[in-house]
């Protein structure tokens, strides 16, 4: 199956989940009409005067050039941080790339500023989530994870910041910090990295975030993927958090991501009886539970032994039933097999040529050896064959069972030839009396 792509549940990625916490502007004492008062900054009155009027400014769009214009009059300003977040907030509401500026120069002065790190991780993404060319994209979102790291990393809040602020703060930034770093991971193929860091993102929320409809509903599913893309896929945990997802997900996007969640479901139980046990219990968990299981779908051996107990006359199976237990049996069962086929002469027609030499003939016989173009009949030559058929070509062909192979199978038969189509007889011509 291939991969699963589901529209973003976003028309426009919002900051909505982190945008109270980030957009919540610490205030700089600055004393009154420049004087310092305790803890405060001292300012010249033109400097305060002009200080004040950019970030008096009513909005987003008239503050962001005061704010720059003051930074140009004042580029060694002791308030220079604070400024430049003020600036980075200001552009957040409507210019990104400019956003990105502003944070980049606020790290600058500022390296731990947690505000500045979760835009820069969140534009970054974004970023790369936008980009077509796959070498553009991941470099995007290698960057995005790299300020991420620093953000996970950040732990000491600055000064003049309430502890309260900078937990709600680091709250809010934490989910941007671990998706992040798991979209980057996931996009070159390191599935155990993304499988960590979607869990962490998801774990780092109450429970009730991730049933809403937006980046974490979205990124449940992708988890979900990940398990999928891994080596060997890990079809129950698939099955769970895509199930999950769509169990959450408004349409069209419920119908988007059921596709997946019903093939790593089936693909691991076989069908789809009781999957409606899933789709209950991820109502009420966000995680498999301990006691959560999947029945798996009975194994080869298991199918064959089934088969073996079922069949009165083991000779009357279809070849390509023989050919599966040959295959995938215990060496009991693909013995008893054998038994009824060792030392029998056959005669298969309309069998599909694979190759063909003076000694050996290799045909396609069952509906799965033509459909892969292999060959699973080995017929060993009595006599080159006169006129060798071309590869591709349907033949009759004959022999007797000598030996087999397992994996992958194939039959080798002895005393083989090519059966010639029979000639019709031609008829003699039949004349009429002429009427007279």
């Amino acid at each position: 199956m291939k991969k699963v792509v589901v529209a973003s549940l976003l028309v426009v990625a919002s900051m909505a989940s982190v945008a109270g916490p980030l957009l919540a502007q610490t205030q700089v004492s600055l004393g009154s009409n420049a004087q310092a008062a305790s803890g405060g900054v001292q300012l010249s009155p033109a400097e305060y005067k002009a200080y004040n009027d950019a970030i008096s400014q009513a909005t987003p769009q008239t503050k962001a050039p005061a704010i720059e214009a003051y930074l140009t009059a004042y580029p060694q300003s002791p308030v220079k941080a604070s400024v430049l977040e003020q600036l980075m907030l200001a552009y957040a509401a409507f210019d990104p790339a400019k956003t990105l500026d502003a944070a980049d120069r606020l790290l600058q002065v500022d390296p731990n500023n947690l505000r500045a790190l979760t835009f820069e991780v969140y534009f970054r993404k974004q970023q790369g989530d936008q980009a077509t060319d796959p070498t553009a994209k991941q470099t995007a979102l290698d960057s995005a994870a790299s300020f991420a790291q620093k953000g996970l990393a950040v732990t000491t809040k600055p000064a003049d910041m309430s502890d309260a602020d900078f937990a709600k703060v680091k709250d809010a930034a934490t989910p941007v910090f671990y998706g992040a770093i798991g979209a980057a991971a996931l996009n070159k193929k390191d599935t155990a990295t993304a499988i960590t860091n979607y869990k962490a993102e998801l774990a780092s929320v109450p429970v009730a975030q991730t049933q809403t409809p937006g980046v974490l509903l979205q990124d449940t599913f992708i988890l979900g993927q990940a398990y999928y893309q891994s080596t060997p896929p890990d079809y129950v945990n698939c099955t769970w958090y895509t199930s999950r997802a769509a169990a959450f997900a408004p349409e069209p996007y419920k119908s988007q991501m059921m596709p997946l969640a019903k093939f790593c479901y089936k693909k691991y139980h076989g069908a789809d009886d009781g999957y409606d046990a899933v789709t209950a219990a991820v109502q009420t968990n966000l995680n498999p539970p301990a006691d959560f299981k999947i029945k798996p779908a009975p194994s080869p051996a298991d199918i064959v032994a089934g088969v073996i107990l079922s069949t009165p006359d083991l000779s009357t199976l279809a070849i390509s039933d023989k050919e599966f237990i040959l295959a995938n049996g215990k060496p009991e069962d693909a013995a008893k097999v054998w038994d009824t086929m060792k030392g029998k002469s056959v005669q298969f027609p309309d069998s599909t040529v694979i190759a063909v030499s003076d000694t050996a003939l290799q045909v396609a016989v069952s509906d799965d050896a033509v459909q892969s173009k292999t060959a699973d009949f080995t017929f060993q030559l009595a006599a080159p064959l006169k006129t060798p058929p071309a590869v591709g070509a349907k033949v009759t062909v004959s022999g007797t069972y000598a030996s087999f192979t397992p994996s992958p199978i194939l039959i080798t038969m002895s005393d083989g030839a090519v059966v010639e189509p029979k000639k019709t007889p031609a008829k003699a011509p039949v004349h009429h009396p002429a009427h007279h």
